[in-house]
Parts: C-alpha cells; structure tokens; sequence
C-alpha cells in the first residue's frame, strides 16, 4: 500500500514524536554501549544493524514502541477489520460508541442542551423502573433547517431524565454567501424554529404524540455571553391542546461566541413586526377564504353540504390553510419510484386521532410532517399528504383529494393528473386505480366502465400552488370530469392567495418540512428475531394442545422467494417468481404428502401481537394446529425496510403432512 507523499510525512513525523516522547533514542544508546562492552572482541570493531535490531529485540523496547503506537481509523472510514456479523438468532447488543462531531470553524452553531424535565404530571405516581424492566420511554425529535435529531430514550417519570445536547448549524441550506461566518444580525433574520416533537414509547412499543413544540431560539442572540436558559413548557396535542403535560429546561448557546451581542430590544421588535407581518398576510387569506366561499355556494345551494375544506387543525389546535399541509418533498436516495414512495406511504401505521369519551364523532387532526414521521403512524389525511408531496418532488402534477367512502365517510386520497389527460387515484393505505369517468347522457346500451376504488364523492382537490372546489352538478366521483382547467366544473382559488400563506412565499408560521432519514432496522437481524420468536410460540402453542413440534428448516428457507415476490407486488404491481416457488415446493413435498401456506402481512414487529392475529385466521390456525403423520411445520419471516425506520413484515406458516384417509 503507497501512502501520498503528505502522509507519508504526516505519519514519519507521528512517529518521529512518539519515539522523542518514550526517549527511545536514549535507550537506544544505552544498548549500544551494552553491547559493543559486552559482545565485542577488541579485534572486531564493526557491529552490523542485524546485531543491533536482534539486542533491542532481546531487551523488550521494540515491542515497547509497537504497544505505544496505537493506529485508530477515522470513523466516518469503514473500519478495516470489522466486527464480524451476529450468527443467526443472535445479536450483539453492545451500546454504540458516541462519535465526535467534525465542527467547521467558519460556520455558526447552536448548541441545544436539553437539561432535564418536570412536571410531567401524568407519571406522578409511575413507579420506578426496576434494573432491567421494561418501561415506557419518551423520546425528544428535533428539526431545525434540514437537520434532524433524536434523543436517547428516557424512562417516563414526573421528571424525566433527559440529559443530551444537540449542535445545530444555523448556516444549513442558506441562501448567501455560504463561506462568511454569520453575524448576529444574519442570525436574527433567520425565523426559522426548532420545531421539537416529544414521543412516548409504551411497554409493547406503541408510539404515542405527547407535544409537538416550536422554539424561537434567538432569544440567545441578546442574551450575556451567548448563553441562555428557558423553561419550555409543553402543551398536549388535539383535544389537549390548551393542557399543559410538562416542563423541559433548555440551554441554549451560541458557538463560536459572538463578537457582538444584540439588545433586547432589537429582538423583541424584530418578533413583534413578524408577527404583524404573519397576522395581517393570514388576515387577508381569511377574507379571500370567506368571499369564494360566498361565490362559491351561489353557485348551487347543495354545495353547503359537500367537503370543500379550506383550513383544518394542526396537531396544537392551530387552523392552517390544506395547501401549506403538502409541498414537493425529495427523498434523496431512499426511494427511487413514485409506486415505491407511496409502497412507504402505505407501511407507515394507520391511526385515527384519538378521542375521549363516545359519540362516534371524528377527531381532526391533520398532524405536521415531523410529528407524523416521528410517530410513525397517523389519520388517511396525514398519509394523503405525504404521498402527494413525494409525487410532486418526483415530478408528477399531484393533488390531496377531500370527499367520502362509503357510508359517506369522510376520507382523504390522493390524485395524478397524466399530461395525456390520464386521472389516477392513489389510495395512500393500500394501492392505486386507473378513473375513468361514466357519462351519464350515454344511451342504456353504451357499457360503462366499473370503477374499482372505493370513493363516493369529492368535494375539493388541493397541492402546495392551487385549490379547487368541485362545481359539477353531482359530486359523485364516479361521474367526474376531472378537467381542471374548465372553471364551470372546478371553481379555482387566487394561485396569490395561496402563496402568500403557503411555502416559499410563506411566513414563519409553517413550519418548514423535515428531510426523510434512512431506515435504522437491520433487516437480516430482525426478520431473524421475530422468525424465533414465532417458533417458540408456536411449539408453546402445540405444547398445550399435546401436540409435538418439528421444524422443517430447508421447507422455511424455501418459502423466501414467495414473500420477496409478495412485496414485489405490493411495490410494482408486477408479479413474477410465482412459477419457481411453486416448482421448489413441489419437489420439496413427497408424494402422498399435502403442503399447505399461510401468508400474512403486517407494519408491526411485534411477534405476540401477529401470532395473535394469525390465530384468529381459521386457514393459519390449521396449519399450526395440524395433526397427522409425519407432520413439519416451517416459518419464514422477511422484513423490508423503508425510510424512517418503517417496515413491511411478511409472515408465512407452512406445513407438509402424510395424508392419511
């Protein structure tokens, strides 16, 4: 291996101080001496190199020297010699060792320590976790200018433990001149928050939202030495949103230090003219909102009834216009195709905002990006949004469609317009279907398409640019022209209007959207964990019916191609495999024998929870429960991962018996 001339000196130079350090040379001579006294004739005065390397060998010093010199990789390197891989059913559960944080001396951070909290009054009685139990934990997600953070999982208390600090570069995705270090004033025109979400975690690994919380941080920017300390105190989400759940003690500083420090009074006024400027621009889209609305309604008195919603609630109770609820996302290299973004969409959990007491009266909340992803799970409307802003980023004209199901139940979905004219719905939960609209001035004897989607009406369509109410005579979608440029049958919004409330024209009061992060689950380990943890279910399962067990391991490694082509499917529409799956069975089950399978899906990876439901199928519960002669049981478990850590989990139980009639 040929190091570049400048390391090759950078590293002689390593050398040469570590050797100075040990005083290596002063040993070297003491041998020296030693040995020409001891070891030479006073015929022979030459002592040759090998004679010299052999007696500081002898002594212990070049070993010495070798222990002293300790080579560490960089860790942003792949390490040269790596921790080999966990063996099948076992995983190494060593911490991660914390890595230092390169910092750029000409860029400004915000230093973000999270101190500790009180006052989280719901976990005033919690005991305290036992070493080793398992408790519910609450977790702290930050966003701030493209940059995304996570704190270590704290157990639930009254005061929580939380002790981390984050560094935030306030100069990411700026606008100037990148290379300048950035002055107070520089500084104070940034209005972007940290937006912070804090998540519980309970024992069965069920995420809850807790509070979701914007902090203007340049408070700091007036504050004595850069360093300033705030209690935060959160509020609850939906329902709760005016109930205080807890206090965080944050402490925020300025690095490098700042040369010159601005007065209070300056921030204050700075704030206050923001949000002037916000209330007025909001103000003016109300009116807007309130005259088409008007115009919108003379149109035909029956439009009072369909959904053609402007504004809705964001998780803190706040109204906000649809259309600053979507804008086109990127998702960088995590995910290459529009059918593979909405395949993302569609594993992320389904949750309907939750509501006390009965009625049967849907709690709204459309919740923000990062509280959506952070959670992992939300209502059809936080999926309809999602998926229409990565089919904008991936370049296609998409819009989030408001109408009902069936039972007239209100539903969100999510619409592409083909530059051929072609409509396509995109159910955010599950698939997508091909519109094509019935006409109904066509003679009885004209075949009308069969629509397959399972929406009934659509009161208004919206993105990030444009808002349409639907002004046909019937708001069936099954009659619908989506012709969008024609204003008799989609009455338009002021393209100005939106701007001025939504993104980039927007004022601080959006929060900006976060990037997606890669997925942390080791696909491997964990399909190999719940794969053991349904097999001892299983045979606890047969245990208690009197039954025995004996796994088929090559019949289980079989069923692989099977899941890997479901999930094929699933994401492409395409299937394919199905042909070799069928062969390999065929050839593994003997004749006189009889195979059956049981594939099963889920976006969980709790094991007890899936054999549970598993169980409940009168097919699964057959192949578990099998009797007979000569009876294998096999199991084959395969996780796909996607971003933010969600995941598609594919189960399949199998067996293979001798019929005996």
């Amino acid at each position: 291996m040929s190091l570049p001339p400048q390391r090759a000196s950078e590293l002689k130079e390593l050398i040469h101080q570590q050797l100075l350090k040990m005083d290596v040379h002063g040993r070297i001579r003491e041998v020296l001496a030693e040995t020409i006294r001891e070891e030479l004739a006073p015929e022979h005065q030459q002592l040759s190199t090998e004679d010299l390397i052999k007696a500081l060998r002898q002594r212990g010093i070049i070993d010495d020297v070798m222990k002293e010199l300790k080579f560490v990789t960089d860790v942003n390197e792949k390490e040269t010699t790596s921790a080999p891989k966990p063996s099948t059913h076992f995983v190494d559960r060593e911490p991660p060792v914390l890595k230092k944080t390169n910092i750029d001396p000409t860029r400004r951070y915000l230093y973000l320590q999270v101190l500790g909290g009180k006052a989280f009054l719901e976990h005033l009685q919690e005991p305290e976790p036992l070493p080793g139990q398992i408790c519910s934990t609450f977790t702290l997600c930050l966003h701030f200018r493209n940059q995304r953070f996570r704190s270590k999982p704290v157990p639930c208390a009254c005061e929580p433990d939380f002790h981390d600090g984050f560094l935030l570069e306030v100069h990411k995705d700026s606008l100037g001149d990148g290379s300048k270090m950035v002055d107070a004033t520089t500084m104070l025109s940034i209005c972007d928050p940290v937006h912070m979400v804090l998540i519980k975690t309970d024992t069965f690994g069920e995420t809850t939202l807790v509070a979701s919380y914007f902090l203007e941080w340049r408070s700091v920017l007036a504050a004595e030495n850069g360093i300033t300390n705030v209690a935060v105190e959160l509020l609850g989400v939906g329902t709760e949103s005016k109930v205080s759940v807890g206090v965080l003690n944050i402490r925020l500083e300025v690095y490098p230090q700042l040369n010159k420090m601005l007065s209070p009074e300056i921030t204050s006024t700075q704030f206050t003219l923001e949000r002037q400027k916000t209330a007025e621009k909001e103000r003016l889209f109300l009116v807007y909102a309130k005259q088409w609305w008007r115009e919108y309604l003379q149109i035909r008195p029956t439009h009072n009834v369909r959904l053609v919603k402007i504004f809705a609630q964001d998780e803190n109770g706040v109204n906000r216009p649809v259309c600053s609820f979507v804008r086109p996302l990127r998702a960088g290299r995590l995910l290459d195709t529009p059918r593979q973004a909405a395949r993302f969409v569609s594993v992320l959990g389904y949750e309907r905002a939750p509501v006390i007491g009965g009625g049967g009266g849907k709690q709204e909340q459309w919740c923000t990006l990062l509280a959506f992803l952070c959670r992992n799970k939300g209502d059809c409307e936080d999926h309809s949004n999602l998926l229409c802003s990565l089919l904008l980023g991936f370049g296609l004209e998409a819009f989030v469609c408001v109408g009902t199901k069936a039972k007239g139940v209100p539903h969100t979905w999510v619409m592409t317009c083909g530059t051929d004219g072609t409509i396509t719905f995109w159910e955010s939960l599950t698939g997508h279907y091909i519109h094509r609209p019935i006409n109904p001035d066509d003679p009885p004897l004209v075949e009308q398409p069969k629509p397959l989607y399972p929406y009934r009406t659509v009161g208004c369509i919206f993105n990030h640019q444009k808002f349409f109410g639907n002004c046909q005579p019937s708001d069936a979608v099954d009659v619908c022209v989506f012709d969008l440029h024609d204003e008799s049958k989609w009455k338009p919004m002021s393209g100005e209007a939106i701007k001025s409330v939504c993104p980039p024209g927007a004022t601080s009061s959006v929060p900006p959207f976060p990037p997606l992060c890669a997925s942390t689950i080791d696909a491997a380990v964990t399909s190999n964990e719940i794969e053991l943890q349904l097999r001892i279910l299983v045979s606890e399962h047969r245990k208690d019916l009197g039954l025995s067990t004996v796994w088929d391991d090559q019949l289980s490694y079989l069923l692989s191609p099977a899941l890997a082509a479901y999930e094929l499917e699933r994401t492409t529409g395409v299937s394919a495999g199905n042909e070799e799956f069928q062969d390999a069975i065929r050839r593994a089950v003997p004749d006189g024998h009889t195979f059956k399978g049981f594939p099963i899906h889920f976006v969980h990876r709790n094991a007890r929870r899936a054999f549970a439901t598993c169980l409940r199928s009168p097919f699964c519960e057959e192949i578990i429960c099998c009797r007979g002669d000569q009876v294998r049981l096999a199991v084959r478990v395969r996780v796909f991962t996607y971003p933010e850590s969600a995941c598609a989990v594919w189960i399949m139980f199998a067996c293979k018996y001798r019929s005996v009639l």
